[in-house]
């Protein structure tokens, strides 16, 4: 279980960026901004607003659009056809690191089939230009009269614009057309703008089937085999088929589905009786979502009855039936459940889905995505290797995405983004993505990264370069380094400590729990909702980066998971392992010392058993003190030894990597499955020895050996003999003493209770 060390290329860097909330001092004094977590960008904004009184050409149209330029940077709005007092409120943003020029021209143009003619423009000087800071009110814009070529004042024309310098902080930078992208067209700037999403508020919809009456089946002497099939948009569930084979069936069951408000689909049960293979439709009922009742707690909503509709075709059309079935039904939309959409292991919250159900916050969660270095080329472009870069953050329902930065290996987002907290023990992902949608193509992924909360002090910022780190069909490799400032805030230490003997989960999963097969099969549907709606934006939040921060897949069987989880076990049960190395040794006297002073530590816990719960509380408290000093100073990151990916085989990862079912030949799927063969048998040995051992117990009082049987109910009535004449502390000091004895009075042959116990009759011989 030795664990190699982590190579310098996949560790966790600690970073000192010039921010203000790290207390790094910038020309002497404290930075006080908005985003004390990011690095302070300067911007020239240039806010466009309308036009008025343009002149039209000779042909007596006018197709108005604005040009800004600023040294080799230009910004165009979008044209207006034949409209004099075109309005456009856009705003610009040119990055100051990036200026090389003393002025801003804002040119008024008209588009034309062959050249654009300009109508008219004005010039500023940077140095005139104004510094705006928040909280300060937005610059209010103003008009300004147009000049031609010549300098000279027109007429009429006029321009209403405001331009000042400011920080990533203002209001107007998520909208704005910034300059690193004036290479994307006006098309594609809504796909690279930075947005925030919110995932829909998920339920639970609950659907017990109790009973039918009164089904119509085709085969009048025939018995029916009916079942109820429920369908709530792509979801669709099946009862069994009912015990009682009648025309008034009985099921009582539950079917449990994911739904999104707005609620837009309904209900649609149907029943169905089998035939053979086949089923026949025997009545539909659809219910509208709206009309559902909703429930926080675990008591039953009142039933109801239903008709059941049926059609049925005569020449052609479709009539319906006029006596209706009818089917009993109990609905509810369970509010009192947290809508699982990540792992257990590693979610981001645990809230019910109503919030009549939620507490207050216990603190704040601010994330300062500031860059990345070292990407790898992700894509080609004009024959050289590029990367289109942006962030994803998910916590809770809150899901942020940064601007995309074109063009660029190193990129620098420098955004900051605030969430409430409701539970410390709750995880953030933060994941690095290359923006396929401008070339057609889908969003690829660099790597994510998981910080735990609970592993953080509070109000510490703590400022890192998190390696990106991914496991590809060649092998695991570094894709980059995501630098991130984090800072946990609480806003009440009692409320955050008493969080920790609370129940993870609502109460409804505890008293109305859910099997492991229905929270998959809900999980799975929970993700393709979410991907269904958060694709509906704009910018779009693609499936392919839903499923990947929600890490949809990580079920499917994989060797080197299986090897990394069976190492973990091993680590965990290693200190249990030591204690009975280090009790074996004492045993033998190894250390005279050392055994000399437990049997007096022994002695006294047999004469004083009082001690002997203090005793064991004041040693872990001692263990815990002494391992303060060694306690973690950085957040966890992805580990590449624990997830084992540092030695895995390409036959696994050729596995790891296929298609769901396989998309290999017959002789990969038959290495595989010997392979798995050879695996599952070792496995099934040592269920059976561990089986084995505990028939042996069993045997012990089952008279199957009646000899066994009978010495060891004589010895248990000597035992009890014994042990009710005989003071308890002296029977626990002979036999520690006996346990402790010196190997002079030891042997190497097995003890007569090891004898006895391996001698006992098992149920191997029984089995084929």
């Amino acid at each position: 279980m030795q664990k190699g060390p982590m190579h310098e290329e996949f560790a966790l860097k600690q970073t000192a960026p010039k921010i203000a909330g790290s207390g790094v001092m910038i020309g002497g004094d404290k930075v006080t901004v908005a985003y004390d977590l990011v690095e302070q960008m300067e911007y020239l904004y240039v806010r466009v607003v309308k036009a008025k009184e343009l002149t039209k050409d000779v042909t007596g149209s006018c197709d108005p659009y604005v040009e800004v330029k600023v040294g080799n940077y230009k910004g165009v709005t979008k044209h207006f056809k034949n409209k004099t007092n075109p309005e456009w409120n856009y705003v610009f943003a040119f990055s100051q690191d990036r200026l090389q020029a003393s002025y801003i021209e804002v040119c008024v143009k008209d588009k034309d089939v062959v050249v654009d003619e300009m109508i008219g423009r004005i010039v500023f000087d940077l140095v005139d230009v104004p510094r705006r800071v928040p909280p300060d009110s937005s610059l209010a814009p103003q008009w300004y009269r147009l000049e031609d070529k010549r300098g000279e004042k027109l007429k009429k024309e006029e321009i209403m614009l405001a331009v000042w310098r400011g920080t990533q902080a203002d209001e107007a930078f998520c909208d704005a057309w910034h300059s690193d992208a004036a290479a994307v067209g006006s098309e594609g700037i809504s796909r690279i703008r930075g947005k925030v999403y919110l995932s829909p508020r998920l339920w639970y919809i609950r659907v017990n089937v109790i009973e039918c009456q009164d089904l119509l089946p085709s085969e009048k002497n025939r018995q029916p085999e009916c079942c109820v099939k429920v369908i709530c948009g792509n979801q669709a569930l099946k009862t069994k088929i009912s015990p009682i084979k009648s025309v008034n069936p009985m099921w009582n069951e539950d079917l449990v589905f994911v739904v999104a408000e707005p609620f837009e689909e309904p209900l649609v049960i149907n029943v169905e009786d089998k035939i053979g293979s086949n089923f026949e439709f025997l009545g539909k009922c659809v219910l509208p979502l709206g009309i559902v009742p909703r429930r926080l707690d675990n008591k039953p909503v009142p039933s109801k009855w239903h008709n059941l509709e049926k059609y049925t075709v005569v020449e052609g059309e479709k009539k319906e039936t006029k006596f209706a079935s009818k089917i009993h039904l109990r609905l509810s939309l369970d509010g009192g459940y947290h809508v699982l959409d990540e792992s257990i292991h590693y979610s981001s919250d645990f809230r019910p889905t109503s919030k009549l159900l939620w507490k207050s916050s216990i603190g704040l969660l601010e994330l300062g995505i500031i860059s990345a270095t070292g990407f790898s080329p992700m894509k080609s472009k004009d024959g050289r290797g590029t990367t289109d870069a942006y962030c994803v953050a998910k916590y809770g329902p809150k899901w942020v995405r940064t601007r995309t930065i074109i063009d660029s290996l190193s990129p620098k987002w420098n955004e900051q983004y605030t969430w409430e907290v409701h539970d410390p023990c709750t995880v953030i992902t933060v994941g690095v993505f290359d923006n396929g949608y401008l070339q057609g193509g889908k969003c690829s992924s660099i790597g994510k990264v998981r910080i735990r909360l609970s592993t953080l002090e509070t109000d510490k910022v703590y400022t890192h370069s998190y390696p990106l780190i991914v496991l590809q069909p060649s092998g695991v490799k570094k894709m980059g380094e995501v630098q991130l400032a984090v800072r946990f805030s609480c806003t009440s230490y009692v409320n955050m400590l008493s969080k920790y003997a609370q129940p993870l989960f609502p109460k409804m999963h505890y008293a109305h729990p859910m099997s492991i097969s229905q929270q998959d099969f809900l999980r799975f549907q929970t993700i393709q909702i979410l991907s269904t709606r958060l694709g509906r934006a704009e910018p779009p939040l693609k499936k392919e980066v839903v499923d990947y921060m929600l890490d949809v897949g990580s079920h499917i069987w994989s060797v080197r998971r299986a090897k990394a989880n069976f190492f973990r076990l091993m680590y965990v049960v290693s200190p249990i392992m030591a204690i009975g190395k280090w009790f074996d040794q004492i045993c033998h006297w190894k250390n005279p010392l050392t055994t000399i002073l437990i049997h007096i530590l022994f002695v006294i816990l047999v004469l004083y058993p009082e001690l002997i719960l203090p005793t064991f509380f004041l040693y872990l408290f001692l263990i815990g003190i002494w391992h303060y000093r060694l306690k973690p100073r950085h957040p966890p990151h992805m580990d590449i030894h624990l997830s084992h990916a540092h030695a895995v085989f390409p036959d696994d990862l050729d596995e790891e990597f296929d298609t769901f079912p396989t998309s290999r030949g017959s002789d990969k799927v038959r290495m595989r499955y010997d392979r798995l063969r050879s695996v599952g048998g070792r496995i099934q040995t040592v269920i059976g020895d561990l089986a084995t051992q505990g028939e042996r117990f069993h045997s012990l009082l089952s008279w199957r050996d009646p000899r066994a049987s009978a010495l060891f109910v004589v010895f248990c009535l000597f035992a009890a003999i014994i042990m009710y004449v005989t003071p308890f502390q002296v029977v626990a000091l002979l036999i520690g003493l006996y346990v402790l004895r010196h190997p002079r009075f030891r042997q190497k042959l097995p003890t007569l209770s090891t004898s006895f116990f391996k001698r006992l009759p098992a149920r191997a011989e029984s089995m084929l």
